[in-house]
Order: structure tokens, then C-alpha cells, then sequence
């Protein structure tokens, strides 16, 4: 049930948030598939410049999302 309160509330985050880097790694991974198509390219960009620093479980999780979204 927290994990569905906290990726609606992230999503309507991304709504409102065109500043992806005051976003934390993991607000960022929870919303891959739900950002606009105009904040796609920041996003991406975002997203990107985090890969090295990301932690052994932050990364499976973006993985695994870019699978979820890439199957849609």
C-alpha cells in the first residue's frame, strides 16, 4: 500500500517537476515510463549522469523498470 501511495504521489511529482536533479536516484527510477514527453530528453539526461553512483539495488531496480517499460 506505501508503494502505491508513494508512486502516485512521485507521479504527480513529475507533473510539476521539470528540474529532474533536485529529484532523488530513486524518485527517478520510480518514475521511468511516467514522464511527459517534452522532459523526456532531462529526464534521460538525468537519469544518465546517475548510473555510476547508483548503489547495487538502485540499479536492478532501474533495470528492471526499463524492462517493464520497454515490454508495454
Amino acid at each position: 500500500m506505501k508503494k502505491i501511495v508513494l508512486l502516485i504521489l512521485l507521479y504527480l511529482t513529475s507533473l510539476f517537476a521539470e528540474n529532474f536533479s533536485n529529484m532523488s536516484t530513486q524518485e527517478l527510477i520510480a518514475i521511468i515510463g511516467y514522464v511527459k514527453p517534452a522532459n523526456q530528453k532531462e529526464f534521460k539526461k538525468e537519469l544518465r549522469s546517475r548510473i555510476s553512483t547508483m548503489s547495487a539495488k538502485e540499479k536492478k531496480r532501474y533495470k528492471n523498470n526499463l524492462k517493464r517499460i520497454k515490454n508495454r
